[in-house]
């Protein structure tokens, strides 16, 4: 074991989470959590890990980026030929996870996930900077590729020819939604006794809330 590494350690001890505290809808605690983030210096806030699984259930994460919450559940976008999008496609359950270690705090969500509407993603795409836009038609996302000077020609060839237009929508970029079965809230405290609260959706779509072993 590399001694460096393994003496690595933080203590956390700013703030608590109890039961008697939390709100009983786990959306309304998050956008708790949220306004709270959006007022910290917490740099790249809605940057979340998103674990998916293929049909044979070997698994993959990567970063992306909320987009949008509600009580239907976190929204992303990505390209739908990405491995990403086949894994969600072929298998569509996932997880999300955000950390924002200046708070001290951790969210974990899994749940089920269904494509936004054409509409939705219209809705998103066409507000995005111009540039964006135009990489999402130069980007064939997770597929092998000869070289970044490629990469980088196919973009200016692209950029000359829809710079100032109406650029549509590539038909196979668009959002995701994941619906959450389980939402966790996790308060780092000292000793590693962290509070971790659990809302778990019940058949009549009501929430139910447990303390968990740190």
């Amino acid at each position: 074991m590399h001694s460096n590494i393994a003496d690595i350690r933080k203590d956390y001890s700013q703030q608590s989470l109890s039961e008697k505290d939390v709100e009983a809808d786990p959306f309304l605690q998050f956008k708790k959590w949220w306004d709270h983030v959006i007022r910290s210096v917490v740099e790249e806030p809605n940057a979340m890990t998103l674990a998916t699984a293929s049909k044979d259930a070997v698994p993959s994460a990567r970063i992306v980026l909320l987009k949008d919450f509600s009580n239907e559940g976190f929204v992303f976008f990505t390209n739908y030929e990405s491995n990403k999008a086949h894994n969600l496609l072929e298998n569509p359950r996932a997880s999300l996870v955000f950390f924002w270690k200046e708070l001290e705090r951790q969210v974990r969500i899994s749940g089920t996930v269904s494509r936004l509407s054409a509409a939705e993603s219209d809705e998103y795409y066409d507000s995005r900077p111009e540039a964006s836009r135009i990489g999402a038609w130069t980007s064939p996302q997770s597929r092998v590729i000869e070289s970044r000077e490629w990469l980088d020609n196919h973009f200016q060839e692209l950029y000359a020819r829809m710079k100032g237009t109406k650029i549509q929508r590539p038909p196979y970029w668009g959002g995701f939604l994941v619906s959450p079965e389980i939402i966790e809230f996790w308060q780092g405290r000292i000793s590693r006794l962290h509070d971790r609260i659990q809302y778990t959706l019940q058949k009549n779509r009501s929430w139910k809330i447990e303390r968990l072993a740190p």
